[in-house]
């Protein structure tokens, strides 16, 4: 898919790797939709965007909203009038332990509140969008690629029962939709980040942060580029379909 003028979607848009994202897609050309819960945010991206001579519009949407989303995608339809890429990236973290024990008595759980939160945003919101991408590419006859933003813990992470059960499900989820969606000239893959230097990392104790760079085999943290250079590599190339890319400095063999 060669990127100049297509349309392409950024859940979580607004800052951090969705920011990075929609300034490299903008690099290419691309037409963008910026997806985010703040406006500041998003008018900050879309004036970065805007100043490499692309089109670029906000919308402040709730993706774990279904009539919300669904209005979303009909605005976009009606902005743009195609459609021909996503990426899922919204997301959030309500991290603690499954269960927390002392002295042999359970003291503290995962409240099902810590699981419903992380659920609405990184899973159900990711299906949400998905579905309605699709729809609007099938009906604008539009080729186009779902990207989800899986994660290094969709393996599993101590603290991180409900975040790894969703980002091993938006990997599956793009497995599914690339066998199901090909005979409509759309394409599904996903990408699982390690450790990115995003604020919310860097934002992180020094010695917690040290420990963490030690221990990836590179010796450093991933930049947030790095992660949006793969998010062009998998919009351009046509036979990249079903796949996950894992990023992470071979911190996960």
């Amino acid at each position: 898919m060669n990127l100049k003028d297509k349309v392409v979607v950024i859940t979580g848009g607004g800052r951090g790797l969705g920011r990075s994202m929609a300034l490299e897609l903008a690099d290419q050309g691309a037409k963008l939709a910026l997806v985010d819960l703040s406006e500041d945010d998003l008018e900050r991206t879309v004036g970065l965007c805007s100043e490499k001579g692309v089109e670029a519009k906000s919308y402040v949407a709730n993706v774990a909203d279904e009539q919300a989303v669904e209005s979303l995608f009909n605005d976009i339809i009606r902005d743009f009038g195609a459609l021909n890429g996503l990426v899922n990236n919204a997301g959030i973290t309500r991290d603690g332990l499954f269960v927390k024990v002392k002295d042999g008595k359970v003291i503290k759980k995962m409240s099902i509140d810590q699981w419903n939160q992380v659920m609405d945003v990184n899973l159900t919101g990711s299906f949400l969008c998905a579905r309605e991408a699709a729809i609007k590419m099938i009906e604008t006859q539009s080729a186009g690629c779902l990207i989800n933003i899986s994660s290094i813990s969709r393996a599993g992470n101590m603290g991180q029962t409900n975040y790894s059960a969703t980002k091993a499900g938006v990997e599956a989820m793009a497995v599914t939709w690339a066998k199901e969606l090909a005979r409509y000239n759309i394409r599904a893959a996903s990408i699982a980040p390690g450790y990115i230097g995003t604020e919310m990392v860097l934002g992180m104790k020094p010695e917690a942060l040290e420990k963490v760079e030690a221990g990836i085999p590179t010796k450093r943290l991933g930049k947030p580029e790095e992660i949006a250079k793969t998010v062009t590599f998998i919009l351009e190339n046509d036979y990249i379909s079903g796949r996950c890319f894992e990023v992470d400095g071979g911190l996960r063999v």
